[in-house]
């Protein structure tokens, strides 16, 4: 054992200490959540209309804004949980495919976060790490059809929501209970890329205060880029038992998940000028759907496919997960001043990924391997690369909550642990051929077989006080986290041929984390509101981190961010708007960069710190429905401004100054949505991302795009015998055809690479109620 690991056991006695005091805290008088003060009516509504006090966050004391399942389900069907985000101010989300869908194309940032950065949940059960190697990336759970609304605050999420991921941001998904009255809803989808979804719910009604719903949903479809498929098969059910102090509930969600890759491409790869052996450029540039000819090396002319151009073969870049969620979660009212709730979870997860590996890369490490680790048997060719993670994460996570006078007293705790287990190897396929059957019984080197546990406990205490007749409210808060993390096994290749299993410890926490914000009511329709929070967080990747080659590499500091904001919002007869400005400070930034998989085309994401990050900005957010047009017209928009700059320069490089990459300084969301008669709605939005750094030293940027999408709505209120609602939808994503890089692997000081993105997309979708 390590010498760092005497900081895990005094993590442990903080925990304890956590624990303690929370479970006092849940046996005393039990603690309520504060209710919201009256505002007048408003009349700003419209069929794809987020409610105005619902769109602004009313009477929150951050920048809290939501998305209501109305909006939600003008959104191409099968839209993943994190795509969504891409309608709220400041969220930049670039995705591989209109729908999402395709994991590693993913990213997030807003302000100074990105997707690792800001915490999720799921209802009351928060969501873990967002890693697709072993985490619970927040898009693997909902069904679109099943959200209620999707509620992201982005720079100060609520002390009292569970995260150790979150340095401020926090987003809620928050899912439709089971009907009261039997029936179902149905939606059948096709599209560009052959693109086939269906989706079914199904609800008993409530009988003796219980009632249930299951749904199912399978979509499959062609990549847009180069051949292979995505495929996905979705399950989600509740069981609600509702009783004369509360209710009970239990939720499940089962996802079943495969896909091919798609490459990540530099600017010379997309421009043609990088001298592909293939004659590969633009945005379509993918892998092969062939097994071309290619001259074996010169160093090994016996072994046929010994050339590195055949790990371009499409079916050696592979990813496919199982996720099974439990929860089980009790609310109860014993008093009109007291609510208690209590989440306890169970999460199951498994999968693997495939990268080929060059056959030169794959006999150098089989070499260093060979004497050493028994079984081994040299390479025929291409290699297959699998790596397998499973895992479990289980937790409760529960609240107290306690009207008395002019306060509203909260208190809760979190407890959860994580045990995730990875492989990864390499091994020959038969004749080495890149069509060949693995062969799995013919390692050919060891790469990794660790298991990584995370235990974690956080603790809250919060005051709402209302003065002035509820016209001004004060929160006062703070959060004690403490993180226990270990490592054991073989980390990295290194390890192997050691012969060594290192177990490396450490803990992160801190025992007060505040947050103070207030509401002013200025009249019954305009609000001011400030808040300042510090967070703290797991650091990100710590499993990369602590597989580094030495034995026993420096553990990282936590991440830490201070965040201010001030802001307004109203809500006026035909218009509702908030505004408001922010600074964010870190310590710590764990920055990610991708660098190459040897012997393949592919990369990994590595941290490393890079001292300090500081970001500021606006973030403007309205709806407007004017009376002059008859109210057939609406219109919405976002508008952000943000600098986010390095404080502290990194290794040997100068960059403090420099931007953040991947962070545009200006991002616009607006759309007009025409209702020309009853039953039928017209929408056209458009989207700009301004120019983005792409690495540490802002040697190369991406140029800026607009992409413009549309929607057609027939049938809404249209019914037929037993069918209700039935209609008819038509998305149109990227109308003009943007051509223009999305996603960023961001690097240190050289050119980066990244992700295309899709072309225009079509979708017909016919839904039906019953």
């Amino acid at each position: 054992m390590l010498s760092f690991e005497r900081s895990a056991a005094a993590g442990r006695g903080l925990r304890a200490t956590l624990l303690g005091a929370s479970m006092l805290a849940l046996a005393g008088p039990a603690l309520a959540q504060p209710r919201q003060a009256d505002v007048e009516e408003v009349v700003v509504t419209g069929s794809r209309l987020t409610e105005a006090s619902v769109a602004i966050g009313t009477d929150e004391a951050t920048a809290t804004v939501s998305i209501t399942r109305e909006a939600l389900l003008s959104a191409p069907a099968g839209i993943t949980g994190l795509k969504m985000l891409e309608s709220l101010p400041g969220f930049n989300v670039q995705a591989n495919d209109a729908l999402g869908m395709y994991e590693f194309g993913n990213s997030v940032s807003v302000r100074a976060f990105n997707f690792q950065q800001i915490g999720f949940l799921l209802d009351d059960i928060p969501m873990g790490r967002s890693d697709q190697f072993g985490g619970s990336p927040i898009y693997r759970y909902v069904d679109n059809e099943n959200l209620a609304r999707v509620t992201a605050s982005s720079g100060a999420g609520d002390v009292s929501l569970a995260s150790y991921a979150s340095l401020g941001p926090i987003v809620s998904y928050i899912t439709r209970p089971p009907e009261e009255e039997a029936g179902g809803l149905f939606s059948a989808t096709v599209g560009s890329d052959d693109l086939r979804r269906g989706f079914l719910r199904l609800d008993t009604g409530e009988h003796a205060g219980v009632s249930a719903f299951v749904s199912a949903s399978g979509i499959r479809g062609d990549l847009w880029r180069g051949p292979g498929t995505i495929d996905r098969t979705h399950i989600e059910g509740k069981i609600r038992w509702r009783f004369g102090l509360g209710e009970l509930m239990f939720q499940t969600v089962h996802n079943d998940y495969f896909d091919f890759d798609s490459p990540s491409i530099t600017k010379a790869q997309y421009a043609g000028t990088a001298g592909d052996l293939f004659s590969r450029s633009g945005r379509n540039f993918a892998y092969l759907g062939y097994v071309p000819t290619l001259p074996p090396l010169a160093t090994a002319p016996n072994v046929p496919f010994s050339n590195a151009g055949y790990n371009q073969y499409y079916k050696f870049a592979v990813n496919a997960r199982k996720d099974h969620l439990y929860g089980l979660t009790l609310r109860l009212a014993p008093t009109e001043a007291i609510d208690l709730v209590a989440a306890a979870y169970y999460e199951d997860k498994g999968g693997y990924g495939v990268s080929p590996e060059a056959y030169a890369t794959s006999l150098s490490s089989h070499n260093a391997e060979r004497l050493v680790v028994p079984g081994l048997t040299a390479p025929r060719g291409i290699q297959y690369g699998l790596s397998v993670p499973d895992g479990t994460r289980q937790g409760v996570n529960a609240r107290a909550d306690w009207r008395i006078g002019i306060n509203t007293l909260s208190a809760g705790v979190w407890v959860e642990n994580d045990d995730y287990h990875r492989t990864q190897a390499r091994y020959n396929v038969e004749n080495g051929h890149p069509d060949g059957a693995p062969l799995l019984d013919e390692p050919v080197h060891l790469q990794r077989d660790y298991v990584s546990v995370r235990d974690t406990v956080q603790l809250f205490l919060k005051d709402t006080i209302a003065l002035f007749d509820d016209r001004l409210k004060l929160d006062l808060g703070f959060k004690a986290l403490s993180i226990d993390y270990s490592i054991e096994g073989f980390r990295n290749p290194g390890d192997y041929i050691a012969q060594r299993r290192p177990k490396l410890a450490k803990s992160w926490e801190d025992g007060f984390l505040p947050q103070v914000g207030a509401v002013w009511s200025v009249t019954g329709r305009d609000q001011v509101f400030a808040s300042y929070s510090e967070n703290m967080a797991l650091p990100r990747g710590a499993d990369d981190i602590f597989s580094a080659a030495s034995p026993a590499p420096p553990a990282p500091d936590p991440e830490t961010a201070k965040n201010w904001e001030v802001g307004v919002r109203t809500n006026q007869p035909t218009f509702n708007a908030s505004l408001v400005l922010y600074k964010t400070r870190f310590e710590n930034r764990l920055q990610a960069f991708a660098s190459p998989v040897p012997g393949s085309t592919t990369t990994e994401t590595f941290f490393q710190n890079v001292g300090g990050v500081e970001a500021k900005g606006a973030e403007f957010s309205g709806q407007w429905k004017p009376e002059l047009l008859g109210g057939r017209v609406y219109f919405n928009a976002n508008l952000s401004y943000n600098l986010s700059e390095f404080k502290d320069n990194f290794a040997a490089f100068t960059i403090a100054g420099n931007r953040v990459p991947d962070f545009p300084e200006w991002l616009f969301q607006g759309g007009v949505t025409f209702e020309p008669v009853e039953g039928a709605i017209i929408n056209v939005s458009a989207r700009h991302i301004s120019d983005r750094f792409t690495n540490f030293t802002n040697t190369e940027k991406t140029e800026g795009y607009t992409v413009w999408n549309a929607y057609v709505d027939l049938g809404d209120g249209f019914g037929w015998g037993p069918l209700e609602e039935i209609k008819v939808r038509v998305n149109v994503d990227n109308l003009t055809d943007e051509d223009y890089l999305g996603t960023i692997n961001t690097t240190t000081n050289t050119p980066a690479s990244f992700r295309p993105g899709p072309p225009r997309t079509v979708q017909v979708s016919l839904t039906t109620a019953f």
